[in-house]
C-alpha cells in the first residue's frame, strides 16, 4: 500500500503528552480519553465516542485537530444522509454537457469512459479525507442518526482506509486519517461498525472536573463562582429530567452569570436563568419547584 512507511510515524509519544497538549487548547482530557487517543494513533483505528449530548465528544475531535495541526474534515450525520452526500457523487450537469458536446460520437463506450473520470467526480467528506495529501482528522458526528444502510458505507473506509468507486476503482489513503465518530446512543450501532473502532464512553464530568472545565474555558471567572456553578449543575442533573444540562450549557450559563455580574449564586438567580441550562419547559418547572 502506498505510504506504508509514513503511516507508521506516530503523532504522539504518550498519553501524558496528549493530556498536556489538549489542556493547552482548553480541553481537559481524563486518563481514559488520553489513552484511547494514543492507541487510536498507534493502532490506526477509529475512536467511537458514545455518551450523552454535550459532554465533549465533538470537541475531542476538534481538539485533536488543533493539537496536531491536521485539517479537520467533518461529516455531520442526519437522517436521510446517503452516499452522494457522505462519499461522492458525479457532476451530472457537467457530464450532460460533455455528452452533448460529443453528440456526434458513435462509440458510446468511449463517451462513457470520458465522463466517468476525475474531472467529473465530486468528493464529499469521507472521500475527501481519504484522498487528502495532507494529514486529516475526520470527525463523523452523530453517526447514530443515520440509517443502518448508510452506516454500512463506513465499513470499508474504517477497516481498509479505502473507498471503492465502480467507475474508477479503489482509492486508498496515503496516510489514514485519525477518525473520531460520535454517538448520542439514540440507537444501537451495528456490531460490524463497533468492531472497527476503539470504544470510548464519555459521561458528564464529576464536580471537580466540571469546575476545571469552566475555569479552563472561561479564565476570567472566579474560582468560587466556578465551584458554585458546578455544584448547582450537578444538583440539577440528579433530578429526573428529560434533558439534563450538558457541559456546553454549563459554560453558557457561566458566561451569562459573568455577564450579569453575579458573584454568588442563589435560588433566585438560578431560577431566573434556568433557560440557559434547560431546554424543555417541563424541566424548567420541575427544577423551579426543587430546592437548590
Amino acid at each position: 500500500m502506498a505510504g506504508e512507511g509514513e503511516r507508521r510515524i506516530p503523532r504522539f509519544s504518550s498519553p501524558a503528552e496528549i493530556k498536556q497538549r489538549l489542556a493547552a487548547v482548553s480541553y481537559l482530557a481524563d486518563e481514559a480519553v488520553a489513552m484511547t487517543v494514543y492507541l487510536a494513533d498507534r493502532l490506526e483505528k477509529p475512536i467511537l465516542c458514545e455518551g450523552p449530548a454535550g459532554v465533549g465528544k465533538t470537541a475531542l475531535g476538534k481538539g485533536i485537530a488543533a493539537i496536531t495541526g491536521h485539517k479537520l474534515t467533518r461529516l455531520q450525520c442526519y437522517e436521510g444522509l446517503d452516499e452522494a452526500k457522505a462519499l461522492y457523487e458525479w457532476n451530472y450537469k457537467k457530464q450532460l454537457l460533455r455528452i452533448q458536446a460529443d453528440s456526434d460520437q458513435r462509440d458510446w463506450h468511449k463517451v462513457e469512459q470520458d465522463i466517468f473520470t476525475e474531472d467529473f467526480l465530486l468528493a464529499r467528506p469521507l472521500l475527501a479525507a481519504i484522498r487528502s495529501p495532507e494529514p486529516v482528522v475526520l470527525l463523523i458526528d452523530e453517526v447514530d442518526r443515520v440509517e443502518v444502510e448508510t452506516e454500512a458505507l463506513l465499513l470499508e473506509l474504517l477497516s481498509e482506509w479505502q473507498v471503492s468507486i465502480p467507475e474508477l476503482g479503489t482509492i486508498t489513503a496515503t496516510r489514514p486519517p485519525l477518525v473520531v465518530l460520535t454517538s448520542n446512543n439514540t440507537r444501537e450501532l451495528s456490531e460490524a461498525l463497533k468492531r472497527r473502532c476503539l470504544f470510548l464512553h464519555m459521561d458528564y464530568p464529576d464536580l471537580e472536573r466540571e469546575q476545571q472545565i469552566v475555569r479552563a474555558r472561561i479564565p476570567e471567572i472566579d474560582a468560587t463562582l466556578a465551584e458554585q456553578i458546578a455544584r448547582v449543575v450537578r444538583t440539577i442533573r440528579a433530578l429526573d429530567l428529560k434533558k439534563p444540562p450538558s457541559v456546553s450549557e454549563t459554560l453558557d450559563w457561566a458566561r451569562t452569570l459573568l455577564l450579569l455580574g453575579v458573584e454568588r449564586i442563589d435560588s433566585e438567580v438560578t431560577r431566573k436563568t434556568l433557560s440557559l441550562l434547560l431546554k424543555y419547559q417541563q424541566d424548567i418547572e420541575k427544577v423551579g419547584r426543587s430546592p437548590l
